[in-house]
């Protein structure tokens, strides 16, 4: 027996900011500079990847993509502490919640 834990950052309203698909939205925009090829790598289409980009702006209350004809997509400044501030917190959490199980359950944590 093990745990799986989600953590999803949330607006007041309800709308997603970032959860582990955003997450792997914006490093691999990170990564490859392209909407396009973040689309391909997570076979997604171009338009679910873009409106989840404009969901999570929307929702956040800032820019967190940068697009260019000329040199590419990249994270803002807010983009990117939005990112690395939210594999911290996941982190973070992850580590807390195994060592709650831990406690509730002794040795069960063991495959």
């Amino acid at each position: 027996m093990k745990l799986r834990s989600s953590q999803f950052l949330v607006a007041d309203d309800g709308g997603i900011i970032m959860g582990a698909g955003r997450l792997a939205i914006l490093e691999s925009i990170d990564r490859t500079r392209s909407i396009n090829q973040t689309a391909k790598e997570l076979k997604m289409s171009y338009k679910s990847v873009w409106s989840k980009i404009k969901s999570t702006e929307k929702n956040f209350g800032k820019p967190v993509v940068l697009s260019d004809k000329i040199t590419g997509t990249k994270l803002t400044d807010a983009g990117r502490a939005l990112l690395e501030r939210y594999r911290e917190l996941k982190d973070r959490c992850i580590r807390d919640d195994d060592a709650i199980f831990e406690d509730i359950f002794p040795g069960r944590g063991e495959a």
